[in-house]
């Protein structure tokens, strides 16, 4: 469980699903709307929804590309972090949203497998919340150009290696969408 004193709550993390990081993203359509199903399980549960938004010299704050797809719209007052880094904790508010919802536990979904999800997942996992990587609910697009692997092979790799994570007290795993369970420890 959590190294982190008195949270015992769990929040949805829905990380960079902005409409020019999934543009071209692997099986967006899907990964989206397993993110709309996990949202609406959330709020139904009343499990808080954070939302972390990117921007970057290429994905301008305020601009069209910069904004949460059309299909997820933030709840009014649900916390919406603003970051820089690909971790979501780094130079973030993230944290202390967290804090004040007593969350201790992380379910995980969004954009880019590679690098925000990831990055975020070991920011997480480091800094002592338990944290779950929705496996069918993450996706990122092809970068095979530039050497990286297909983005289906990304994403199961990914799933692989985050479905055996552990740290001391802190637990860590994956969850197809439809097994998720906002009350259970990972």
């Amino acid at each position: 469980m959590t190294t982190l004193e008195n949270r015992p709550r769990t929040a949805l993390l829905v990380i960079d699903v902005q409409n020019d990081v999934v543009a071209a993203a692997y099986e967006r359509d899907t990964v989206v709307a397993n993110i709309a199903d996990l949202v609406d399980r959330a709020r139904q549960e009343q499990v808080p929804v954070v939302w972390v938004r990117h921007s970057d010299d290429e994905l301008v704050l305020g601009s069209a590309g910069w904004q949460i797809v059309p299909e997820l719209v933030p709840a009014e007052g649900e916390a919406i972090v603003e970051k820089l880094f690909r971790d979501s904790f780094e130079a973030t508010t993230l944290e202390t949203e967290l804090a004040e919802l007593a969350v201790g536990r992380l379910v995980v979904c969004g954009a880019q497998t590679d690098f925000c999800v990831r990055s975020t997942l070991h920011g997480a996992l480091a800094r002592g919340y338990d944290a779950l990587l929705v496996s069918d609910a993450h996706t990122t697009e092809d970068l095979t150009a530039w050497g990286a692997p297909a983005p289906a092979q990304v994403i199961a790799h990914t799933n692989m290696y985050w479905s055996t994570q552990r740290a001391p007290g802190r637990t860590a795993g994956t969850s197809e969408t439809k097994s998720v369970d906002f009350a259970a420890a990972s």
